[in-house]
């Protein structure tokens, strides 16, 4: 069986930083105890502010389709609704 890693960006505008920033340990918390998530890790990059470098990686595709899908019906789609993110999302060997 694949894995599932994810690796990329998001972009958080100034306006909205404190919000996502305060809904972020939550979203974190939540898909670490996830089954299938390996690890999931959300660091901003020191290159550029407001950008936060994101690093998945799932134990399969259904692990991580049960993460959008978890994600996609939370607190933290609502509060990071329409910011830009840069991903990329491919299938690994274990």
């Amino acid at each position: 069986m694949t894995m599932i890693r994810l690796t990329g960006h998001i972009d958080i505008p100034a306006d909205r930083r404190d919000a996502v920033a305060a809904a972020l340990p939550d979203h974190i918390r939540l898909t670490r105890a996830e089954p299938g998530c390996l690890s999931f890790d959300v660091t901003p990059d020191p290159d550029t502010p407001g950008r936060w470098q994101v690093a998945e990686l799932f134990a399969s595709r259904a692990a991580f389709d049960a993460h959008q899908a978890r994600a996609a019906a939370s607190a933290w789609a609502k509060v990071s609704a329409g910011i830009p993110r840069a991903y990329r999302i491919e299938e690994v060997a274990p």
